[in-house]
């Protein structure tokens, strides 16, 4: 075979990197089994019940799911000796991709076995609604496992909430004999799942059964996480290791052309987990976490001012160069631009039919003119840049699209000019970048994937336990793992969206007073006066760097090292 000819059986997946990570070992859980030989696990109630401030309320809306868990842990017992057999369980992926989601659907197809049947979504909820559906089978599912990506299944971020829509899925339901329906997303795609286990839980077949559902818990914000209980969400691991790579080549390339300061940009809306685990991995000059600034109160000109200062003294050093983190989301944390989005989304909401026509040239004095004094003038100190995107559409939540405003642009723009205010004779050249797309489908981690893999194994198990209403979750990452239920009621709170109350799993955003941000604290100024950055190199699938968790999880949960442990 020419070498030409090689090349084109590459192409299609079938990469030589591929092909390789396919036949990669994943990592089990020792009470699944090993290798091919594995079995459905049993659960019995763990002693601990979770809750909410609403979940009184949560109970009276969801009294079917409420009243069958209890809001009690469910944890792996032992291997299930009478699995329920002749199952048809539907699987889908909801929201943005995030690396691993392949080997959810994988261990679900191992678990269920030949007794039963894995059909896959197509498009994501939008799939479920229209009857999109397919049988997987074992070489299909085979041909994506440990590969990155949704695109096995596809997705969207159709919301289910009407009457006319929970009607369409029903339908789906009985069309397809569905027994059990797997939510693969976020806090709010599990949200979703929440609502659908308590609509779906009896009546909908012709003998008065229901439909069971169980949610996975995806994110690469990490902004999905309940203590012990679930850790992280699954792609995490990969998105921050695929940024901390860029950014860690970033800070090489600093002292080595010594005269640029890269101001980078990272995913996370609403919270800062990507950010503080880059900054772990690579400890850059300067990182921004949005709970600090929300909690300490910090104005705009303060961030500015610390970073200039940084800047000036790195400077007087003969370090003219570095690197600044900033969370995607940063905007809304800073207490004068939170005060001025809320007002921008009221007053866009009462007159969106009068701006629908009208050019940003028309749209800027219009809205600015109906703010208050103080929001006029913190309007009119600007750029233009940022202003035309506070008053862009808001996205189907009702939220301002952050990814769109480069808050990057912001912030070289004024430290800009404070250095310039504070020492002219400081050089400040600048680059700017957004991390984001570029961490959402590289191939997994060994961590994701083997994560990922348990998941789907547990999810099954769940499932052919009788069980509806959880979220699938491994614990004790450095002990072994252990496979175990979260009640989804347990987790409902109720917010305000859309000017009326409405239950949804609520964000975990960063602690400041977590282990992770305190030895980030610690070290920060260390990082800011010294080139002390490293490389946490490209992601690992094999050798002794292949099984580093994110160290913030590490942290946090009190671990004894970096390592994850499944199955030993």
């Amino acid at each position: 075979m020419s070498l030409k000819e090689s090349l084109i059986k590459m192409e299609a997946h079938n990469s030589i990197f591929e092909n390789a990570i396919r036949s990669l070992e994943i990592p089990t859980c020792a009470v699944f089994g090993k290798g091919e030989n594995l079995s459905p696990v049993s659960f019995t109630e763990a002693s601990d019940t979770i809750s909410t401030k609403d979940s009184a309320k949560v109970a009276e809306s969801f009294p079917q799911t409420s009243s069958a868990s209890k809001n009690k842990v469910l944890s792996a017992s032992g291997t299930n000796a009478s699995p329920l057999k002749g199952k048809r369980v539907a699987v889908l992926f909801s929201g943005g991709p995030a690396a691993g989601g392949h080997n959810v659907v994988y261990g679900l197809k191992k678990i269920l076995g030949k007794d039963n049947t894995l059909l896959g979504v197509k498009a994501g909820p939008k799939g479920l609604l229209e009857g999109k559906l397919f049988e997987i089978t074992d070489e299909a599912v085979a041909k994506v496992r440990n590969t990155g990506g949704f695109d096995f299944l596809g997705s969207d971020r159709t919301k289910i909430k009407t009457d006319e829509q929970f009607a369409k899925v029903k339908k789906t339901c009985v069309d397809n004999k569905l027994d059990a329906i797997v939510v693969i997303g976020g806090d709010d795609s599990n949200t979703n799942a929440a609502v659908l286990a308590e609509l779906l839980f009896s009546g909908v077949k012709a003998d008065g059964s229901g439909v069971q559902v169980i949610g996975c818990p995806k994110t690469i914000d990490g902004d999905l996480q309940i203590g012990d209980l679930l850790p992280i969400s699954f792609g995490f691991d990969t998105a921050t290791k695929i940024y901390a790579e860029l950014a860690g080549n970033i800070l090489q390339d600093t002292p080595s052309s010594r005269k640029y300061w890269h101001f980078i940009k990272l995913m996370g809306r609403s919270a800062s987990h990507v950010a503080l685990e880059v900054a772990m991995q690579v400890k850059p000059p300067v990182a921004l976490i949005s709970e600090e600034v929300s909690e300490k109160k910090m104005p705009l000109s303060k961030i500015v001012d610390d970073i200039a200062k940084v800047v000036i003294d790195r400077s007087k050093n003969g370090m003219n160069y570095g690197a600044v983190l900033i969370p995607e989301g940063i905007i809304e944390f800073i207490p004068e631009m939170n005060t001025l989005i809320a007002e921008l989304n009221d007053k866009l909401a009462s007159v969106e039919a009068e701006i629908s026509k009208m050019t940003a040239e028309e749209k800027r004095p219009f809205v600015i003119g109906k703010l208050s004094s103080e929001h006029q003038k913190l309007m009119n100190s600007l750029p233009v840049y940022i202003v035309d995107m506070l008053l862009a559409e808001r996205d189907s939540h009702g939220n301002l699209q952050v990814s769109l405003i480069p808050t990057e642009k912001l912030f070289i723009d004024m430290v800009a000019k404070r250095v310039k205010e504070l020492d002219s004779t400081v050089p400040f050249a600048t680059l700017n970048h957004f991390f984001g797309y570029e961490g959402r489908c590289g191939a997994p981690t060994l961590f994701d994937a083997a994560y990922c893999y348990n998941l789907g194994l547990t999810a099954g198990s769940l499932i052919l336990s009788g069980k509806t209403g959880y979220i699938a979750s491994v614990s004790d990452l450095d002990k072994g793992g252990k496979p175990i239920g979260i009640p989804l009621t347990g987790l409902l709170n109720i917010e305000r969206r859309h000017g009326k109350d409405e239950f949804v799993i609520e964000k975990a955003l960063v602690k400041t007073d977590s282990e992770a941000f305190k030895y980030f604290a610690e070290r920060r100024a260390e990082w800011a006066k010294a080139d002390v950055f490293a490389s946490s190199g490209p992601r690992q699938l094999w050798g002794p760097a292949a099984k580093q968790i994110p160290v913030t999880v590490a942290l946090n949960r009190k671990y004894s090292s970096l390592g994850f442990n499944f199955g030993e």
